[in-house]
């Protein structure tokens, strides 16, 4: 090829029309003429006869270049190479037998070409565009053009994009509305940083992007809409990981005159119709229902994976009294004492069972006691100081046979209970216990209303400060925030949470308490949320809603680990765009424009 000004200029399409998808063609369509368009996956020049992979979004045919079907196509074709944009024309033909692909749907078939157009040239791609090939994650951001050609990205957004079709199409058909919600708000306290628009009409003054459409779809069950919902974009500057995103799209709804029942209906109907119209997975209805305290209780978390067992077994009563100190002492201090048992993992080394110590020490627990169980005796640093009749009681309630390695942890309930849980997810991977293909949802209910933030040393809301107390439960807002329950409800699907709502405070004198509760003044709470409260007074129904976390969802039904291979252009995990450079400096003519002055910070 040429360069510079006397670059060769590629053939234009004309009048060729693309006939087919790559992915189309089959036996049925021998003798007919075709014309296909795409990306050349790869070329190979067997003994003079030139075989090319086309690619497209569909799928991958295989086209043939023969010097005795057009010799000048045959040499034209010398100058492809991968990544190449190609038209051709041929005719469809038999795969000789012994050479079919079985593994490829257009795997019968070639396409003899008659007819060929170089639309445009490739520089040799930074990666090898295919599923398999091993390349770093910041690379592929750098060049997500190039990355999304790939097929399991392509499949991934396909997809995406089927699922969306599903949700709407479901809504539509219960008498949902779609209606926007504005990107330009006020901040309010949702739980994270907002990211803050300055305003150049409004010098000093700012706009946060939204975290949710929290207060606005409430505003619209106000208005009597009775059924909204939004596929919405949401902001959130929080420190990221795998499954966070700064700019995250959910699933958005809410309902007026509703329990939670009705709204965890709609929400399973949904679920149903996604996995049965886009992975064709049928889902046994109704969801199973744990509350809060079974969930932390019997998994330690509040998204329990429950494609396996290893539960959390409370052996507190039976060791109240045992000469063992460092388990007494925290029984005595109105601590817990907890167990898991490793079912037939006693091969674990020093080493992993150290391993495993740092690892519940992410959690902020002291310590973790072990027992390996062999035929004869208790192999444990700690088993001498058990009693016999201490010892029948936990070989009772934790079922502890010959083969097993059971795990302690002693300390505050809520420690213990977060350690366990997250080492009995560890081990549940660890372990192979994970069905790949098994999708098990459960509605987690009755959330605290509020927890206590040591930081900030007042009551904080455990969902958002909209969401309404259990009504048994409202005595308790003043004299013990703690042991209110709250009308909240996740959503969790194989351990991790796809959903979360909640029965919202639909009169005025409710919605203050709740304030008052969480320690916000009335003068502060006017200012923030005073429309609000007002709009409270004008008649508001019950209502309540939920919102689901779509590319989260997405990411389970596509099997993937990260958010970040079902989302077209992502961020990394310091919220920058390596395709664009976001974020990037401001123009000293910008930030005069909006009255902002930036402040270099020192290392």
């Amino acid at each position: 090829m040429k360069t510079g000004e006397e670059k060769t200029l590629f053939d234009s399409l004309g009048d060729m029309k693309r006939t087919h998808h790559c992915s189309a063609l089959r036996a049925k369509d021998v003798g007919e003429e075709v014309v296909l368009m795409g990306w050349v996956q790869r070329r190979r020049d067997h003994g003079g006869v030139i075989f090319v992979d086309l690619r497209d979004r569909e799928g991958i045919t295989q086209v043939v270049f023969n010097p005795e079907v057009n010799e000048e196509v045959h040499q034209k074709a010398h100058a492809i190479r991968n990544e190449f944009v190609l038209a051709v024309r041929g005719v469809v033909v038999l795969r000789p037998e012994g050479m079919i692909n079985p593994t490829l749907k257009t795997g019968e078939i070639d396409v003899m070409v008659s007819e060929l157009r170089i639309l445009n040239q490739s520089q040799t791609t930074p990666f090898v565009l295919e599923d398999n090939a091993q390349v770093s994650e910041n690379i592929r951001l750098r060049y997500r053009y190039l990355d999304m050609r790939r097929p399991v990205l392509q499949k991934n957004l396909m997809l995406r994009h089927r699922a969306a079709q599903v949700v709407r199409s479901y809504l539509n058909e219960l008498g949902f509305l779609d209606i926007e919600t504005p990107f330009l708000t006020k901040s309010t306290p949702e739980g994270a940083r907002d990211y803050l628009v300055p305003s150049r009409i409004n010098p000093g003054q700012f706009y946060a992007l939204p975290q949710s459409p929290q207060i606005f779809k409430q505003l619209l069950m106000l208005a009597g809409f009775e059924r909204y919902y939004q596929i919405v974009r949401c902001f959130r500057d929080e420190d990221l990981r795998a499954d966070r995103q700064p700019e995250f799209t959910q699933v958005d709804m809410e309902m007026s005159f509703v329990t939670e029942d009705d709204v965890m209906e709609v929400t399973e109907g949904m679920m149903a119709a996604l996995f049965k119209e886009v992975l064709g997975i049928e889902l046994k209805r109704p969801f199973k229902r744990l509350t809060y305290e079974e969930a932390t209780g019997r998994f330690g978390l509040d998204k329990p994976d429950l494609r396996f067992g290893l539960e959390l077994k409370d052996i507190s009563d039976i060791i109240a009294n045992t000469e063992f100190k460092a388990f007494a002492n925290v029984i005595r201090a109105g601590g817990r004492v907890k167990a898991i048992n490793a079912k037939g993992c006693i091969d674990f080394s020093r080493k992993e069972i150290d391993d495993l110590t740092n690892f519940v020490a992410i959690y902020k627990a002291k310590g973790l006691a072990w027992i390996k169980v062999r035929p004869d005796a208790w192999q444990s640093p700690i088993a001498k100081f058990f009693s016999d009749s201490e010892k029948e009681s936990l070989r009772q309630r934790l079922d502890m046979v010959p083969g097993d390695l059971v795990f302690f942890i002693a300390d505050q309930l809520k420690v213990v209970n977060e350690a366990l849980g997250h080492l009995r997810s560890y081990l549940g991977h660890k372990l192979g216990l994970l069905e790949r293909d098994q999708y098990d949802f459960i509605w987690v209910t009755e959330f605290p209303l509020m927890e206590y933030d040591e930081d900030e040393k007042r009551y904080v809301a455990l969902h958002h400060p909209f969401t309404a107390p259990l009504e048994q439960d409202m005595k308790w807002l003043t004299e013990d925030p703690l042991a209110v329950r709250s009308r909240a409800y996740d959503l969790v699907l194989n351990g991790a949470e796809v959903g979360g709502g909640s029965i919202r405070n639909h009169q005025r004198v409710v919605q203050e308490r709740v304030f008052e509760a969480l320690g916000i003044d009335r003068e502060t709470y006017e200012k923030k949320f005073g429309f609000l409260l007002e709009a409270l007074d004008f008649g508001a129904p019950p209502h309540g809603g939920i919102a689901l976390g779509f590319d989260r969802l997405v990411m389970l039904m596509a099997q993937q680990a990260s958010i970040r291979d079902v989302i077209a252009f992502p961020k990394t995990q310091k919220a920058a765009c390596l395709l664009t450079g976001a974020p990037c400096e401001a123009s000293a003519a910008q930030l005069e424009e909006l009255s902002l002055k930036v402040r270099t910070l020192k290392g």
